[in-house]
């Protein structure tokens, strides 16, 4: 019988372990060992190589399996196609009389590797023993050598078959200690009927299970007796040995007839199954020191000891259950996801899958009870009760539904009031004026969208029809109803001019309609005179051609424009600039769209700082207050001050007070544009703002009329720097 080497013989020969293949073949030996698996393509590619390694030879995945020994030999040659795996270290000779077959290789090809299960399949020739005559033999044994190699034959795996009339395979466990030989008889003639198709029981075939209590795994030489009945060897010519992985020969009527037929069928040879160990020692006990080598490198791998050789102690590498991979190289052994595979991984009725490492879970569903996993679910409710709560969820729903029915023909209604209270059948036959549903201006309505609030309401940026617009959502219960704000609005929609914001539309269907204004880019008047930004391009000529642009403006509503239109707010900060500093008056008519009364008078009709005293105390606003107000407007300019309505600080009384002494306002103006060749300008605005705070409204000048003065100003100024 033949033995296991220890250790250290192991590695003393493994010079020994390499044959070469003939020179035809252009082999490439993949070391330290092919990294793949076939098995990781069923579980979703998991880890099957060392980082650097190749893992395939042709089409067959070769996982990296331990350690030195396992060495495999690649053909690549052109009669290979695709190239194939063979394993090195394990030799099969020819036989030794004159008349034997000269054909052998000295290494097996691979069918398959597969470190979950510690076995390799290769193709293994097949023994036979032919009459070429009446009185000559032809044969060839099959001797395959796994003596110094981690490989030996499966005993539990394989099968001895014999095919032939009068066939005699026998295995031989040494040929240097005599032994028994296991035999396989397949020409007793007293058996009968012959074996049929797919069966080999019966006259021409014979299948015996391997001794596992005799080393099997180490045989030495597989051969077949010769033909003796020399009458027969025109029809029958051949006997067959074979050791062949179980259930994998189904026998064949023909296989007996002819030459080398068997042969011609297989002529690769039959699957072998071999068993291999990674070490050749014991699974390390817990506590102990690893032994040298030691092969079991993955987490979640443990190591399993297995015998390939009676008596000689062998271990190989496996990963837990629900894990799968490659155990010998780092991290080989991965998690299965157990949910991607219900086939194989159920959960009974009413569970869910859910993966966990090293297992999946099957809770079931709301309203169940026990484990999807073990049994079904079961109800946690008996079917009366079932019904019950499917009963009063369907009324709940059901209630549900009426009552956001309800409330949606409220809505409905609700908007159709609003739209009806705010004009919409009169606007509807004006034109030049677009009515907005509220879903398309709801877009736009969000906080992060606002770049204005005051006392009318909040100022919303966005776009419509890919148009930047100004969306102007007063505060609700402030503006007028019916006709009236319809026929202001159709008045402003009619107002065209450059220096004056175009009303583009607006949306009626809320309780205080909003209003759809053209976008003006750089801002307002105050923003840029009074918070530093872009103040570097307000010098004097800027301010005096915006002045002039927002007195044209003002004079056109006051005068020109089909209905007479008075803003009754005018400041800086309802004076836009575009890109190209134009000015443009905005919120003009403000004061007649608003409900008018006590509480609206001072803060939201107008600002108190910019607000005509006179309107005050009367309460009725003409365009003169518009004049006092834009007065207020040319003080700012001109000294780059705020107007604050207070008794110690107020723009308007430090004016009024120089002017009243006939002084000079040099100390007043903004030292940015307050140079020496600029100051009897800055003297004329000054004093024809101070016609505009006359308290005596006759005294004032028409909006037309300042407008004509700043262009006159403006136009002596371009002289004068020419």
């Amino acid at each position: 019988m033949s033995t296991m080497p220890n250790s250290s013989q192991f590695h003393s020969h493994q010079h020994h372990l390499l044959l070469v293949l003939p020179v035809i073949l252009i082999l490439v030996v993949v070391s330290p060992l092919l990294a793949a698996a076939a098995e990781a393509e069923a579980q979703g590619q998991q880890p099957m190589a060392r980082p650097g390694c190749p893992d395939k030879c042709g089409n067959m995945s070769i996982p990296f399996p331990f350690r030195e020994g396992f060495q495999v030999l690649c053909n690549h040659s052109s009669d290979s196609d695709p190239p194939r795996a063979f394993l090195a270290g394990s030799t099969r000779f020819k036989g030794s009389q004159i008349y034997s077959d000269s054909s052998w290789s000295s290494s097996l090809e691979l069918v398959s590797i597969s470190v979950a299960t510690g076995e390799a399949r290769v193709y293994a020739p097949i023994a036979y023993s032919c009459n070429t005559n009446r009185n000559e033999s032809l044969f060839r044994d099959q001797h395959i050598d796994f003596s110094y190699t981690p490989f030996a034959v499966s005993a539990t795996r394989n099968v001895l078959i014999a095919v032939g009339l009068e066939a005699e395979a026998q295995l031989i466990f040494s040929l240097f200690t005599y032994q028994t030989p296991f035999t396989c008889r397949a020409q007793d003639f007293d058996r009968t009927p012959l074996a049929r198709n797919g069966s080999c029981k019966g006259l021409s075939c014979c299948e015996q299970t391997l001794p596992a209590d005799q080393g099997s795994g180490r045989f030495s030489m597989l051969w077949v007796n010769p033909v003796h009945d020399h009458f027969i060897w025109e029809t029958t010519p051949c006997s067959y040995g074979m050791l062949v992985d179980k259930s994998w020969y189904n026998f064949s009527t023909p296989d007996m007839y002819g030459d080398k037929t068997l042969l011609k069928r297989f002529p690769r040879g039959v699957p072998l199954a071999l068993d291999f160990a990674a070490g050749d020692t014991w699974c390390p006990v817990e506590g102990q020191p690893l032994p040298p080598h030691y092969a079991c490198v993955s987490g979640n791998s443990s190591c399993a000891n297995v015998t390939i050789e009676i008596d000689s102690p062998g271990y190989v590498c496996k990963c837990w259950d629900n894990y799968t991979g490659n155990p010998y190289i780092a991290h080989g052994c991965q998690d299965i996801d157990e949910c991607k595979f219900p086939e194989v991984y159920p959960c009974s009725n009413g569970g869910i899958c859910k993966n966990r490492p090293g297992g999946y879970d099957c809770p079931c569903k709301f309203g169940m009870k026990d484990d999807g996993k073990g049994g079904a679910c079961t109800d946690v409710f008996p079917p009366a009760a079932k019904q019950a709560t499917v009963g009063v969820i369907g009324g709940i729903l059901l209630m549900v539904i009426l009552w956001f029915t309800v409330i949606l023909r409220k809505e409905k209604k609700k908007t159709k009031e609003f739209y009806k209270k705010n004009g919409g059948p009169v606007l509807e036959k004006a034109k030049g004026i677009k009515i907005f549903k509220k879903g398309e201006l709801k877009p736009i309505l969000k906080n992060s969208n606002i770049i204005g609030k005051g006392g009318f309401g909040e100022v919303y940026k966005g776009l419509l029809d890919n148009k930047e617009v100004a969306i102007k959502k007063p505060i609700n219960g402030s503006v007028r109803e019916n006709e009236q704000f319809a026929n202001e609005i159709i008045i402003q929609s009619q107002v065209i001019h450059k220096n004056i914001v175009r009303l583009i539309g607006c949306c009626l269907e809320v309780e205080a309609p909003m209003l759809v204004y053209e976008f003006i880019s750089q801002g307002s008047l105050h923003d840029i005179l009074h918070n530093k930004n872009n103040k570097a391009a307000l010098n004097l000529d800027a301010r005096l051609s915006i002045a002039a642009q927002s007195a044209d403006g003002l004079a056109y509503m006051h005068s020109q424009a089909n209905t007479r239109i008075l803003h009754g707010d005018v400041k800086p900060a309802n004076i836009l600039l575009d890109d190209n500093f134009i000015a443009k008056i905005s919120d003009f008519g403000i004061s007649r769209l608003l409900a008018r009364d006590e509480e609206h008078t001072a803060s939201i009709i107008g600002d108190i700082n910019y607000m005509d005293p006179v309107y005050l105390q009367e309460g009725l606003l003409t365009e003169k207050n518009d004049v006092y107000s834009f007065g207020v407007v040319i003080l700012e300019l001109i000294s780059g001050r705020r107007a604050i309505h207070s008794e110690n600080n107020s723009l308007v009384k430090s004016f009024l007070e120089v002017h009243k002494e006939q002084k000079k306002a040099t100390e007043l103006f903004d030292k940015e544009i307050a140079i020496a060749e600029d100051l009897e300008l800055l003297d004329s605005l000054a004093g024809m703002a101070m016609e505009c705070l006359s308290l005596d409204v006759d005294q004032r000048p028409t909006m037309m009329e300042v407008a004509r003065q700043l262009h006159i100003l403006g136009r002596f100024r371009k002289v004068q720097d020419v």
